[in-house]
């Protein structure tokens, strides 16, 4: 399958020029999922202390319109994370995205930071805990959102439920993309399956940039196979989804916990 990762302003959803860049990227290359960076229906919330349950709404409401128009990119599932409110509280949710079901829910992020830039734990709720694969379109997949993919125990507890594919859709900053690249390879590497990584790029807070540089990991090895710049900012890759099964026979996958 071809498989798309991304790097995207915080405010691209106000940019034509971005969508149809896009969308022109999807059409020439054919791809077959889409990852989209964390929440990215709407400007990054997290970035500012001040809560504001207006704007929450706002976002929730722009999330679920812009969903509601993922068939115009013409990919078969498209996945990223929303804003939510379940029973009356905040959440952030992963999502994939296929025309025959719509958008369906898989994992509301756990792991919540809170520092200048990222007050996630301050605007939003932690999830159940619960992280459980999501079979659609015969692929299994797995979300680590963003801080997520620092709990690597929880990438090994993916892949012996049978992930093929990783999706960690981030909003994370410049000043750390080295260590996140790294992150990723790992995360491939102990769970056997397919690393996928969307995020934003530009402006986050006046002092600080987001750091884009999403990219693609094979599963054998960890080995990093292409990421995304501020130049290009859009990366397709065509992957052998059995690889991902052949990976966790082997080393280190195969040793008993």
């Amino acid at each position: 399958m071809k498989v798309t990762v991304c790097e995207l302003p915080n405010n691209w959803i106000n940019s034509e020029p971005v969508q149809e860049k896009l969308k022109s990227h999807l059409n020439a290359e054919k791809s077959d999922l889409l990852l989209l960076p964390e929440m990215p229906f709407y400007s990054w919330l997290a970035g500012s202390r001040d809560v504001d349950q207006e704007l929450w709404a706002k976002a929730v409401d722009n999330h679920q319109a812009m969903i509601e128009r993922l068939g115009d990119l013409k990919v078969g599932l498209v996945a990223g994370t929303r804003p939510i409110l379940k029973n009356g509280a905040p959440h952030n949710e992963g999502f994939i995205w296929t025309k025959a079901a719509g958008a369906v829910g898989g994992h509301e992020k756990y792991y919540l930071p809170n520092e200048e830039g990222f007050w996630e734990a301050t605007w939003y709720r932690r999830g159940d805990g619960v992280f459980k694969v999501i079979e659609a379109e015969g692929i299994t997949f797995g979300f680590l959102i963003c801080t997520e993919m620092w709990f690597n125990h929880r990438a090994r507890e993916y892949g012996k439920a049978g992930m093929d594919i990783l999706l960690c859709p981030r909003a994370t900053p410049a000043t750390s993309t080295g260590s996140w690249v790294a992150g990723g390879r790992a995360a491939a590497n102990v769970s056997g399956a397919f690393c996928l990584s969307s995020n934003f790029n530009g402006s986050n807070t006046p002092d600080m940039d987001f750091g884009g540089t999403g990219w693609i990991v094979e599963p054998e090895e960890g080995n990093l196979l292409g990421t995304t710049s501020e130049k290009e900012p859009f990366l397709t890759m065509e992957i052998d989804i059995n690889l991902a099964e052949q990976a966790k026979k082997s080393y280190p996958r195969y040793v008993e916990d």
